[in-house]
């Protein structure tokens, strides 16, 4: 290697051999070839590859019209017509029929997660807080002037004993 780098060609032959080693570490998909072994054209994406997987989702709607159809079918062959041509499989109506069976599906066609909290419970529920904060601070304002007054009234005591037996020995 040290060869290389004195005379002229030395520089190329040191990154072509960089090139190669990161060539060797590189995935089959950066290297240009697809599914087959065939050579793709650079930045053409893989069509056998899917980017990001995603689960796909039915409405309620769609349920009871494929199982509407699959139900209408008569002929030998039209129930699988309609799966190939919906890309659906034969799981999908077994599924959606127990669906119905239990009452299911039409609770699919409702939103899910948590429901909306109505605006009058919110207000109730804000009220409600402050209520019991404002509870909770008349009880510690009652315990002070109870606390004050029994303070006062010890005051009046002691300067009432005091002006008196001070009175008393002029």
């Amino acid at each position: 290697m040290r060869e290389a780098s004195t005379n002229g060609a030395g520089a190329g032959a040191a990154v072509e051999a960089a090139a190669a080693g990161r060539e060797d570490q590189r995935g089959v998909a950066e290297l240009g070839f697809v599914g087959g072994g065939r050579a793709a054209p650079e930045g053409v994406p893989d069509p056998e590859l899917v980017e990001q997987a995603k689960r796909r989702s039915f409405t309620a709607e769609y349920k009871a019209r494929i199982l509407a159809a699959a139900d209408a079918c008569t002929q030998p062959g039209e129930i699988g017509e309609l799966l190939r041509r919906e890309g659906l499989y034969t799981s999908h109506l077994t599924y959606w029929r127990k669906q119905v069976r239990d009452g299911a599906l039409k609770e699919l066609g409702k939103s899910r997660g948590r429901k909306p909290a109505d605006r009058r419970e919110q207000q109730i529920a804000e009220l409600t807080r402050r209520l019991e904060r404002s509870e909770a601070e008349l009880v510690k304002a009652r315990k002070v002037i109870e606390i004050q007054g029994n303070l006062s009234a010890l005051l009046e005591q002691m300067l009432g004993t005091e002006s008196a037996s001070g009175s008393t020995e002029r």
